[in-house]
């Protein structure tokens, strides 16, 4: 149980600088509660795991709401499932849609977190970035709302994008995407300390380019962050110190280390335009000092841990962004979520958060659809994952992988033979094994992936040979 009291643990942290912060003010807490519960979010089954119920000390429950039902299977067969995409979606009388863009630099986990929230694995996963070669569509169905979540490659420059050899697909297709968005999560890996102080400069021109789209921000991997203080730091920069367009800036006077306690600086003020926040006055500020040591782990706090931060008012108009090249963060984030996709730790928390966002508009499948995905496309993926983790270096991109046959057995089971064609007999000799034993795991692994995606008996056999 390691991965949920991390994220709790996480939670904790911010959940202590929110609740400094509401303090401040005389009547904040009260405020805010009132203002909450004028927009009826308090009665919603995410509010007991929301910022709000945290600060007032509202214990975490397990919402309500039966998140749990069964996704539906993907269909074995190209008819059945082209058939499926074609009919005519099955309406409730009141439908409401949500279109969902989950950007992110490469090997971030954004096909891990999609995977999480369809309930069902259809994306294919590897530690190996650029997975995920082109866009695809997941469905939720849950009551009368329908999630369509975009699925998308890694965002990219064209230089990296010439260098590996990709398709042109990977350069376009995160683009694509969120023109037809209503809502975009950005994906965060904060167990990089490489890249998780900032925004990559292709995710922020992403966001710049479609400002009036809302953004999410997701932290991601939370459980394998070990000094969970750095939560508060990585949100003030990939924020700029602005959510939903309150400030909250988070300073340490002195040096945080694992054998000391240390003080943590929240100041929470009324949001500015990024470019006058310098020259702003200190007395437009209000000054908070949170509890000595709240900025490190805590394993004897019990009390709710903060999965969200909420804030109100409006953040900076486009034009008041500055050049993209100064810049490490994003400060129009709606709100902001920690999770660990990986494991679904908090996940369900973001698909609540998600369902209340829809509005209302006719569905766009019917809900028997749980993918776009040809029964192929995720056979041929899934196998691609299993390579991927398998074979070293850059052996596995040059696989190219030829189905040869495909069709129901007698007793209803589904059999796929595979060909895997290599460009040299030593990537053969890699791909077999010794004895065979890596490409048995392959079709070991890769089949019973499939059996859940299709909910049937699956007998996978692949070959492997030379290009000739």
């Amino acid at each position: 149980m390691a991965a949920p009291s991390a994220v709790a643990a996480a939670g904790r942290v911010l959940s202590r600088a929110l609740r400094a912060a509401a303090a401040a003010r005389p009547g904040g807490a009260a405020r805010l509660l009132e203002s909450r519960a004028l927009r009826g979010l308090g009665a919603r089954c995410s509010g007991s795991s929301s910022a709000l119920g945290s600060i007032l000390g509202i214990p975490a429950e397990k919402p309500a709401c039966a998140l749990g039902q069964h996704p539906p299977p993907v269909a074995t067969s190209k008819e059945e499932q082209k058939r499926l995409l074609r009919d005519r979606p099955d309406q409730p009388q009141n439908p409401k849609v949500l279109r969902i863009a989950i950007i992110g630099a490469p090997n971030a986990g954004k096909s891990t977190l999609s995977n999480q929230l369809l309930g069902r694995k259809v994306f294919p996963v590897s530690k190996k970035v650029h997975t995920t070669r082109c866009k695809a569509q997941g469905v939720v169905t849950f009551e009368d709302t329908q999630l369509v979540i975009l699925d998308t490659p890694g965002l990219t420059s064209p230089l990296k994008a010439k260098r590996h050899k990709l398709e042109e697909v990977m350069l376009t297709d995160p683009w694509d995407s969120m023109k037809h968005a209503d809502l975009v999560l950005v994906l965060v890996d904060v167990s990089d300390h490489w890249t998780r102080n900032c925004l990559s400069q292709e995710v922020l021109k992403c966001l710049s380019e479609f400002p009036h789209v809302p953004s999410v921000l997701v932290l991601n991997k939370v459980d394998l962050l070990k000094k969970k203080y750095i939560l508060l730091e990585l949100v003030t920069e990939l924020t700029e110190g602005i959510v939903n367009g309150k400030k909250l800036e988070v300073r340490s006077p002195f040096k945080h280390n694992l054998s000391s306690s240390a003080k943590t600086v929240l100041k929470n003020t009324q949001a500015s335009p990024p470019e006058n926040q310098a020259h702003e006055s200190p007395c437009l500020q209000e000054t908070v000092k949170t509890q000595e040591g709240s900025g490190l782990d805590s394993s004897s706090d019990t009390r709710a841990p903060e999965r969200r931060i909420v804030t109100e008012a409006q953040g900076p108009k486009p034009h008041e962004c500055r050049d993209l090249k100064n810049r490490k963060g994003w400060p129009r984030f709606q709100e902001i979520f920690m999770l660990a996709a990986l494991t679904g730790e908090e996940v369900d928390t973001l698909k609540l958060y998600l369902l209340m966002q829809a509005k209302p508009g006719p569905w766009e499948f019917h809900s028997g659809v749980l993918t776009s995905q040809s029964p192929q496309e995720i056979c041929d993926n899934i196998i691609r994952e299993k390579i991927l983790e398998y074979l070293p270096l850059e052996v596995p991109y040059g696989v190219t992988q030829v189905t040869e046959l495909w069709e129901e057995g007698p007793s209803g089971e589904l059999l796929i033979v595979q060909n895997l064609v290599v460009p040299r007999k030593s990537h053969m000799m890699m791909l077999i094994g010794k004895r065979g034993t890596v490409i048995s795991r392959i079709a070991q692994e890769a089949g019973q992936d499939l059996m859940n995606a299709f909910l049937c008996d699956v007998r996978l056999k692949l070959k492997v040979e030379v290009k000739s």
